[in-house]
């Protein structure tokens, strides 16, 4: 009776002994998967068709980021909602093509004043005096080839962004099948590389409504 005893006693103190097995090893640290190439790419090229977003006048983007989603009543579009977002479109559209033949002049009075290019020069519409006195030679801003070019660039840059705007796009496709979303994806994308590179050729040199004015309304 004595031995069970005292080994009943010594079993609570063995099970208290600290064990001298080694800690077990920490978990090794997660990789971060790294984006492949066409991840990356497909990122850059949406980069750069947001950031040509900025070569679209000013008042024309900030008009179509506030009336698409009342027009489209976020998305969710009517036959009617549907026409009248179409018609907002081509009007936005326009404005940014004849934004292209707009520019300014900085006047003697140290003012500046926008006008529509011509084939002769410039129309200034908003200078005081009709006599034209106190404006710089206006024949050097007539129309030229890139000015067309421009215009025709800018329309294309705003329907790839207007392709890029869910409520946009959910208007027109509300279902789209797997081959127009592929075409959805790419187009937009497609177009942005190709503007921006024709932009980088043909540099904008005109600062008329909507963009902002440097030095004396730009030289040509």
């Amino acid at each position: 009776m004595s031995s069970s005893s005292s080994l009943t006693q010594r079993n609570p103190t063995i099970s208290q002994e600290p064990s001298d097995s080694p800690p077990p090893p920490p978990p090794p640290p997660q990789l971060r998967r790294q984006p492949s190439i066409s991840q990356h790419a497909v990122s850059q090229t949406l980069t750069s068709v947001a950031n040509l977003a900025n070569l679209l006048p000013t008042g024309t983007l900030l008009a179509f980021q506030f009336l698409i989603p009342v027009f489209t009543s976020n998305g969710s579009c009517k036959y009617s909602t549907r026409v009248l977002t179409a018609v907002l479109l081509t009007l936005l559209s326009i404005s940014c093509f004849l934004s292209s033949f707009t520019d300014s002049v900085k006047a003697e009075d140290g003012n500046v004043y926008y006008g529509f290019a011509t084939r002769k020069g410039m129309w200034v519409f908003d200078y005081p005096d009709p006599s034209g006195l106190g404006l710089p030679d206006l024949s050097k801003y007539r129309i030229r080839i890139v000015d067309w070019i421009h215009a025709v660039l800018s329309v294309l840059v705003f329907g790839a962004v207007a392709l890029r705007e869910k409520n946009a796009v959910s208007c027109f496709y509300p279902a789209p099948e797997q081959g127009t979303k592929k075409v959805l994806d790419i187009v937009p994308m497609g177009v942005g590389v190709i503007c921006g590179l024709l932009f980088l050729v043909f540099p904008a040199r005109r600062h008329g409504i909507g963009y902002p004015v440097t030095g004396n309304g730009g030289r040509r």
